[in-house]
């Protein structure tokens, strides 16, 4: 049975400039900091990155939403820290908004305003 999103890795091309980059942008530290792979625990799940001369397929080939509770502070936020644009914040329907970022190693980090999500009924 399948339960759920746990984890999600990103290839990039330089392992410690992605650690420091995603430590700001989550203000939390990597719990697995390793030169083959970095982990951290985000609200339940993994975000991990590897180098990309070890990640066979192509770069930016998932979107991952990342919950938040203003998307636009969000957004702010992380452009501040080196993200861009890759689409606008939209409203796609409910009250439900995304927004798709670029990080600076080329991964997308997309994140979604969604008030209709309730984190207790992830199991």
């Amino acid at each position: 049975m399948i339960k759920g999103l746990r984890t999600v890795v990103y290839p990039v091309d330089d392992l410690a400039a992605a650690r420091d980059w995603y430590a700001r942008t989550f203000e939390t530290a990597p719990y697995f900091d390793e030169p083959f792979y970095v982990g951290f625990a985000i609200g339940g799940f993994e975000l991990g990155m590897i180098p990309a001369d070890k990640f066979k397929a192509a770069k930016a080939g998932s979107m991952v939403y990342w919950g938040v509770d203003d998307i636009e502070a969000e957004t702010d936020r992380l452009v501040g820290l080196g993200a861009t644009v890759h689409a606008a914040i939209e409203d796609v329907g409910e009250g439900i908004q995304t927004v798709e970022l670029a990080d600076p190693f080329g991964n997308l980090l997309c994140l979604i305003l969604n008030p209709h999500f309730d984190p207790a009924a992830v199991r």
